[in-house]
């Protein structure tokens, strides 16, 4: 069984998005809690560095990382959209949880690589995989996943670099910055149509971008059966050198921003799907990043049958 790491940070734990807002601090206090609890899994947990402004303009740019923490209020809290999609804040404590949860990134990168461990789970927020280059929304400031793809390639000279995205939200960000990026993979399952309206099946890239957009009411018997013809097929032809997870758990039928019909356990079935890849293809090296799950049940069990599975 392989061991993991978690990297996380207390400064996650401080990102404020006012009440009755469904990104909040308990959905990490839950996944930790949870991990805390595990006693069948090879588990260390670390804390995340700061990632650096040079280490975000590999994708975003760094005017626009200025304006973003320009933003910051002294309290309270400021949008960084207008009305009707003002539903993506920034309260005092966030740069330093954007920059933890970017950091958790590349420490991890630099942990598989070193070749300390294959397998590295990112339990952070705020989460990523809807910040396009210049545009932050859907919660997301930074895209973890992106820069830390990035930063592989340019540090390590990684050529081919897989982003699987499982969140039941398509990651219109990181379709974005990829789109014209044949040496980045980017495959999304995803309940369709949904927020951000973004993921049908003609978004193709270069030839580089898979999408499966999935109606209402989907079982997890069809969302795996599609998962593994729609996405992995196509990772395993890529034949990536490492894989990144955008690993949201809001596929889960108690979601309660989604509607789709995955039990927890569904979560086990496609990170070990995952990980038979990357035994094949790159030396087994994947890093996961929490992004969706507002059900904190759902959250808590889901990461766990996520992490049984990255130790497989």
């Amino acid at each position: 069984m392989e061991k993991i790491i978690v990297y996380t940070h207390s400064d996650c734990l401080l990102k404020n998005n006012g009440s009755n807002h469904p990104e909040g601090k308990e959905r990490l206090e839950v996944v930790l809690e949870a991990i805390e609890g595990i006693n069948d899994v090879d588990v260390e947990v670390k804390n995340a560095p700061l990632a650096t402004p040079d280490h975000i303009a590999s994708v975003h740019p760094e005017a626009h990382l200025g304006a973003v923490f320009a933003m910051i209020p002294t309290s309270g809290l400021a949008s960084v959209e207008q009305e009707p999609y003002a539903d993506t804040f920034l309260c005092p404590n966030s740069e330093e949880a954007i920059l933890r949860a970017c950091g958790a990134g590349i420490a991890a990168a630099e942990c598989v690589i070193q070749g300390d461990v294959k397998r590295v789970f990112c339990a952070v927020r705020p989460p990523g995989h809807h910040a396009e280059t210049t545009r932050a929304n859907g919660f997301c400031f930074v895209n973890n996943a992106a820069v830390v793809a990035r930063y592989l390639q340019n540090k390590h000279q990684i050529k081919r670099v897989a982003i699987i995205d499982f969140d039941v939200h398509h990651g219109n960000g990181t379709q974005e910055i990829f789109y014209n990026d044949n040496s980045v993979l980017y495959g999304s399952i995803h309940e369709y149509p949904l927020f951000p309206g973004t993921g049908s099946e003609t978004e193709t890239g270069v030839g580089n971008i898979f999408n499966a957009p999935i109606a209402a009411g989907t079982s997890g018997q069809d969302f795996l059966k599609t998962f593994n013809s729609s996405i992995l097929d196509n990772v395993d032809k890529f034949q990536p050198e490492i894989i990144l997870l955008s690993a949201g758990f809001d596929a889960h039928q108690r979601d309660p921003l989604a509607n789709i019909n995955l039990e927890s356990r569904d979560y086990f079935s496609l990170t070990k799907d995952i990980v038979d890849i990357a035994n094949r293809h790159c030396q087994g090296r994947i890093i996961s990043f929490l992004e969706g799950g507002y059900d904190l049940v759902a959250l808590a069990e889901s990461v766990i049958e996520h992490l049984y599975g990255l130790q497989e």
